[in-house]
């Protein structure tokens, strides 16, 4: 793997990580919708897994109606549209309409989905990241994935777990074991951070340091 490299000086662009369901409380889809606010308010521009359901389909269409499709960009491998688009209950998902959802690219892989969403962050200005939301097994995947990314010397985005209702409470204090246990080291706790709130995951983003403790590892010879 080679090194994502920024050669771009835009505006913030923020990968948000979250489940196509929508989750039992609806705080989840309130702080989706929160989240869009808060980006429109601070001109950020979203990239995403494509869907149009659940948390995924809260934010993008949230943030579209308020600064337009221009800010929305999804990305979602063909396999997956059939799951993460509507209709997916009857075996016909919808097209997906621009003008609610924004811009969408259709990639083949699930590898090719995620190095183009780090890709956007990291050709992205001051202020770019990734966010995860509430979600399932794959949301966890994503964004385990970034954080063992920073800590390789691949990419230097901040990384924040918008943590709903303590939906990540376990997940925080799994990474106190690891650090406790050695698996961690202490240098490197905070990579992956917590915010509470819509607003404190923008300023957490923008006020995100890199950790001591990352590898030094020369990805650009590989």
């Amino acid at each position: 793997m080679s090194a994502l490299t920024s050669e771009a000086s835009n505006g913030a662009v923020v990968c948000v990580f979250c489940g196509s369901s929508g989750g039992k409380s609806p705080a989840h889809l309130a702080a989706a919708r929160a989240l869009a606010q808060v980006f429109h308010a601070n001109g950020i521009s979203l990239v995403y897994g494509g869907g149009t359901v659940g948390i995924m389909g809260e934010i993008a269409k949230t943030l579209v109606s308020l600064s337009g499709p221009s800010a929305v960009h999804g990305i979602i491998p063909e396999a997956l549209i059939a799951f993460e688009q509507q209709g997916r209950e009857t075996g016909q998902p919808k097209s997906i309409d621009a003008s609610l959802y924004g811009r969408t690219t259709v990639v083949k892989y699930m590898h090719s989905r995620k190095q183009m969403m780090a890709k956007c962050v990291i050709e992205g200005g001051p202020g770019s990241g990734f966010v995860a939301l509430s979600g399932g097994y794959g949301t966890l995947e994503e964004l385990m994935e970034v954080v063992t990314w920073n800590q390789l010397g691949i990419h230097g985005q901040g990384i924040v777990v918008f943590n709903v209702e303590g939906f990540y409470d376990g997940l925080l204090m799994w990474i106190r074991a690891a650090v406790d246990g050695g698996f961690v080291s202490e240098a490197n706790k905070g990579i992956m951070v917590e915010a509470k709130t819509a607003e404190e995951v923008v300023k957490t983003l923008r006020d995100y340091k890199i950790s001591e403790g990352r590898y030094k590892l020369n990805w650009a010879q590989n």
